[in-house]
């Protein structure tokens, strides 16, 4: 019983997401759904009827005490948490027991995150996220629908599945030689020979990256290229996840036998000598047979019979729109917009591309004007309150210079800006009227409620143009690379990788191993490192589904071991929202410990600080929900102007018997050797 809802203060339904069993309930008050013609809507309705209720009590306690609740509980033990963004309300439910308060207002956040991706600065609109997200035409709407609804499914599955996602941190594929050698070919054979085709369309690669399932192999960005927010890459991943996902079900019935039997475990025992027959037939090979292709036949033909069973992968020729945050030297844009084209190598392996697209200048002119537009609403707003006329920073009168020039340049496509920019103007820059003081004091008012009317006509115009430029451009006739472009690049990382591919499919599965930490750390047995100011983790691998075995042992023990996992890191993330840095506990055979600190650039530690104590409806702690750490580095680094403040996070768990003096030199030790590995290069 899970669903997500945003709706407007109309109580219109923008967005939903719902499981089964949620579908179930709709359907047993409200009649069958259905998608044939013009009833799909019908189930809009209903969610429209069930919710209603809720938004527009909502609304009243905004507007009558300006304050609203952010969670209840129903008398059935339904769990609702709110929150409202601008004039978007997000509701999220659960009525299973299954997720907490934290869990939904994280599913909330994250739902934010990927339409901002999708949408850019039409977001910071009301009125034009409304016309986006909700369509006049039913199909247009169903199909974004649909996508983001997969994006929420493929996003609750990997952060129940992989750790990255659970930690909301990106894991890199550790093998340097490989790492360095894909990137110096995606810079001179994949970027270089795109850019310089006249075929490329008047886009440019700023930035190619190779994923091997949620595992990051190699990253490069040209010299012109802005870095990417590790949140955004984050985000990237879940796309490309969600477009062509991970099959760990059809790998794992590969390793099955005939009826459901497991395969033998042959890696642990000893082969027999082999008899005259098999001799002989192995110098006929010339070599010995290695141990991993003794399988049963029946398992040779499962395996490959997974050739074949794959799905029908969406068109990658086809880029997707998305924004992201960037700075060049034109200047600083939170939702830069770039083409994203996803070219899948082999099931598992992808190679994404991300361009600049023509005319994206125009983006970063935009938000300076809506920032600069945003300072003056508020300085006028504080005028208003104290009856006079504030000073603006940048002043009104470079504003209007600058705003000119770019209304010229866009030439007499966007008529309606320039109408509403020659409103403002006259209302700015008229004078002001002769009489009394008080007829003086009461002009001035009119002067500035005027203002503000035109300030906020100024910025819903800016962001219509982005919306135009950007958004509806892109739907209707998106420029593209090429197919013959993508193709040959496509092409140049199959061959360049051919040999590897396999090797890269099992080190995805079996990155890091508990094995080779053993010796230097009896006891241990699970870590996770994180680099957060990189945005980087290392960690184990949890594969724990029922037909593979681990070092943690097959079935029931590894599912334990990995709910541990899960538990402490929801642990960690709730007493550091209470602002502790430090957390070991004990729970029955383990022993738990959480460390956050900070150092310099060179790996000296530095002093702890009081962290902030964050309020219950906060923004989760996160790097998709809110991007929590980059707020913590901006926090602790105003008393470190002087150098680069580095924030490291370190999650373990030791078998209870283990002295605590051991387990607490283990952590240190382990941070020390953990330090080198996160500093492969992202170029």
């Amino acid at each position: 019983m899970k669903c997500l809802l945003v709706a407007s203060e109309s109580a219109e339904v923008l967005f939903y997401w719902a499981d089964p069993e949620f579908e179930q309930n709709i359907r047993d008050q409200y009649g069958p759904r259905q998608y044939e013609g013009d009833t799909y809507p019908a189930f809009e309705d209903s969610f429209n009827t069930l919710f209603a209720p809720l938004i527009i009590s909502c609304s009243t306690l905004i507007e009558k005490i300006n304050d609203t609740y952010t969670s209840f509980i129903t008398e059935n033990a339904h769990l609702y948490i709110l929150h409202q963004f601008g004039e978007c309300l997000y509701i999220a439910v659960n009525g299973d027991g299954e997720e907490s308060k934290e869990d939904l207002r994280r599913k909330i956040y994250v739902m934010k995150k990927l339409i901002e991706v999708h949408l850019g600065m039409v977001t910071l609109n009301s009125a034009l996220l409304r016309k986006e997200l909700r369509p006049q035409d039913t199909e247009q709407r169903i199909q974004l629908w649909k996508m983001l609804q997969s994006l929420l499914e493929t996003y609750s599955l990997l952060r129940e599945q992989d750790q990255s996602f659970l930690v909301e941190a990106v894991e890199r594929l550790i093998h340097p030689t490989l790492c360095e050698q894909c990137i110096e070919f995606l810079e001179r054979r994949v970027v270089q020979q795109i850019n310089g085709s006249p075929e490329r369309a008047g886009e440019e690669v700023l930035h190619a990256f190779i994923l091997v399932n949620t595992k990051l192999l190699a990253f490069y960005s040209s010299r012109n290229a802005s870095s990417i927010k590790p949140s955004d890459l984050l985000a990237l991943i879940l796309m490309v996840q969600n477009l062509y996902p991970s099959n760990n079900e059809l790998d794992d019935t590969a390793l099955e036998g005939p009826e459901g039997s497991s395969v033998p475990e042959v890696f642990y025992t000893p082969e027999p000598s082999p008899t005259g027959r098999e001799s002989d037939a192995a110098e006929m090979e010339g070599e010995s047979t290695p141990v991993f292709q003794f399988i049963d036949p029946d398992v040779q033909v499962a395996e490959d019979s997974l050739k074949t069973q794959e799905a029908q992968p969406p068109d990658p020729a086809t880029p997707r729109r998305v924004f992201l945050e960037a700075t060049f030297k034109e200047g600083y844009c939170p939702m830069m917009p770039h083409s994203m084209y996803c070219l899948p190598l082999w099931p598992g392996i992808s190679m994404v591309l991300l361009t600049k697209i023509p005319n994206s200048q125009v983006a970063v002119s935009l938000y300076q004007f809506l920032e600069a537009f945003t300072m003056l609403e508020k300085k006028l707003s504080e005028g208003q309150e104290g009856g006079s006329l504030p000073r603006t920073q940048p002043p009104l009168s470079e504003l209007r210079n600058k705003l000119d020039k770019f209304i010229r340049a866009l030439g007499s496509n966007e008529i309606q800006l320039q109408n509403t920019w020659t409103d403002f103007k006259n209302k700015a820059f008229s004078r002001a009227a002769q009489g009394t003081s008080r007829e003086r004091k009461q002009d001035l008012c009119d002067c500035l409620h005027r203002l503000l009317m035109s300030c906020h006509a100024m910025k819903t115009r800016l962001c219509a143009v982005y919306r135009q430029y950007f958004v509806v451009q892109s739907q209707r006739s998106p420029q593209r690379l090429s197919v013959s472009l993508q193709e040959k690049a496509l092409a140049m990382m199959q061959e360049k990788l051919m040999d590897w591919k396999d090797f890269l499919l099992v080190k995805s599965k079996r990155n890091i191993t508990m094995v080779s930490y053993l010796e230097d750390f009896p006891g241990l047995v699970h870590f996770i490192y994180v680099d957060r100011t990189a945005g980087q983790m290392i960690a184990p691998s949890l594969n724990v589904t029922d037909l593979s075995t681990t070092e943690l042992g097959k079935g029931p023990l590894a599912h334990f071991i990995k709910s541990k996992v899960w538990s402490l890191v929801g642990t960690a993330r709730r007493y550091l929202q209470k602002g502790y840095t430090t957390v070991t506990l004990r729970d029955g055979d383990y022993y738990f410990c959480y460390f956050l600190w900070f150092e310099s650039e060179t790996g000296y530690k530095l002093e702890g600080i009081e962290l902030p104590v964050l309020s219950e409806d906060s923004a989760p702690i996160g790097m998709l929900a809110g991007d929590y750490y980059r707020k913590l580095l901006r926090y602790y680094s105003k008393d470190h102007h002087t150098e680069i403040v580095k924030c490291y996070e370190l999650l373990t768990i030791h078998l209870g018997v283990i002295p605590t003096d051991y387990i607490l030199q283990h952590c240190c030790e382990l941070a020390k050797k953990l330090w080198e590995p996160t500093r492969i290069p992202l170029l």
